[in-house]
């Protein structure tokens, strides 16, 4: 039996349709979110793209996502380690890491629903920011919660 492919294979080294598939449709990156002058820490809010299907956590216009969110930053190999602000439970952070996926990714599970499972889905949680300023953002921070223990 051979290894699954991000087992074996570097970020850099995966196929588009190997690379698309690590995006476990959390919606967590699509967050808004701001950095701390002082600490250089990231704070996550509750206020989604504009784009971002509440429901599904997964991009409404992804083909054009780029040119109509201005500030839309498209993940690449090259740039997964310099985003400090992608989260922790992020499986390109984590094979970026040499973390491996969580027990819950759906290349692991065999289900898109252990995401929810494990409280890793921000469905339900958010909502679309259209019309918050950069200002009103504080008022709408979250502490993106840690994922459940495997309940299977």
């Amino acid at each position: 039996m051979t290894a699954p492919f991000w087992k074996t294979k570097t970020l850099a080294e995966m196929s588009v349709g190997e690379w698309e598939s690590l995006c476990d449709g959390c919606g967590r990156c699509c967050l808004n979110k701001l950095e701390d002058e002082d600490t250089g820490a990231f704070l996550y809010t509750r206020a989604a793209c504009q784009l971002l299907d509440l429901d599904k956590c997964q991009c409404t216009d992804y083909k054009n996502r780029q040119k109509r969110v201005s500030d839309c930053v498209a993940l690449t190999p090259k740039n997964v380690g310099e985003l400090g602000w992608l989260p922790e439970s992020c499986a390109y952070r984590r094979i970026h890491e040499g973390r491996g996926l969580a027990w819950w990714h759906p290349l692991v599970s065999g289900s898109s629903e252990t995401v929810r499972e494990a409280g890793i889905s921000v469905a339900g949680e958010v909502y679309g920011e259209k019309g918050i300023s950069v200002d009103e953002l504080l008022d709408h921070l979250w502490k993106l919660p840690k994922a459940r223990r495997k309940t299977r």
